[in-house]
């Protein structure tokens, strides 16, 4: 960028470092989405509650379904195909 095109898009200047930043925490929310970690602590928390008692099969079965999917919309997401 030359100088004249630097003093020419000054005003603009805000407008840029604000989308840099709404960039940033995009980035960061999508990470924080996509990361398969706490999925799986969710699944092994809801078997200790099954073998424990606290929740019956049929819900058992219902919320593991919901995280599997969850972890195959990550697994998609990471081979980049459709979310």
């Amino acid at each position: 960028m030359g100088l004249l095109t630097q003093l020419v898009t000054l005003p603009l200047a805000p407008v840029r470092g604000v989308a840099w930043v709404m960039d940033r925490v995009l980035e960061a929310a999508e990470a924080e989405y996509y990361d398969p970690e706490p999925i799986r602590l969710q699944l092994a928390q809801l078997e200790k509650q099954l073998v424990a008692g606290e929740i019956d099969e049929e819900t058992f079965d219902r919320l593991e379904d919901q995280l599997l999917d969850r972890l195959e919309e990550i697994k998609l997401h990471e081979q980049g195909g459709p979310s």
